[in-house]
């Protein structure tokens, strides 16, 4: 893949300046915001930038991105994060780096709201996140992987299993 990092149009050659708060926002699971500062429409597609908002003991099912890597620097909130097999606790201030390919999942263990910092390269998840929305909200209980791995497989992510257990 070859990634044409000129600078697009939609910014312009002076950058983009966003004000807290301000920025495209989608949502994941109930009570959880993403705040998008840059997405792939701003960077020709090399990353997306976001604030993600996690409510407490929250967080995502275990999952793979085949062709994107993500980095998670947690800003507030206690986690707990498992890449393939191995399991790692993360403080205030803690970073995580995940290639792709990498079976993960994390979880904010703490009892407060968490908030993270989120790098997606290449861009292309806040397309995820507008299809992925409507269809776990539209569950009262488990979500059914039947409706969802068809949104995972379209851009190339897959859901391989439940999110974690705080224990």
């Amino acid at each position: 893949m070859t990634l044409n990092l000129a600078i697009p149009e939609a910014i312009g050659s002076k950058g983009k300046v966003l004000a807290d708060g301000e920025g495209m926002t989608r949502t994941s699971v109930p009570g959880e915001t993403l705040t998008y500062k840059l997405t792939a429409g701003d960077t020709n597609g090399a990353y997306d930038y976001l604030l993600l908002d996690v409510q407490a003991n929250s967080g995502t099912p275990m999952h793979i991105h085949h062709k994107q890597h993500e980095s998670l620097h947690f800003l507030k909130g206690r986690y707990k994060v498992q890449l393939e097999d191995e399991v790692f606790y993360i403080e205030e201030g803690g970073f995580v780096y995940i290639p792709m390919g990498v079976n993960h999942a994390f979880m904010n263990i703490s009892d407060e709201p968490g908030e993270a910092i989120v790098i997606f390269s290449p861009g292309g998840s806040a397309k995820f996140f507008e299809e992925f929305s409507p269809a776990i909200r539209s569950f009262d209980g488990p979500p059914d992987p039947a409706v969802l791995d068809p949104i995972f497989a379209k851009y190339d992510w897959e859901l391989t299993g439940p999110p974690l257990s705080a224990d």
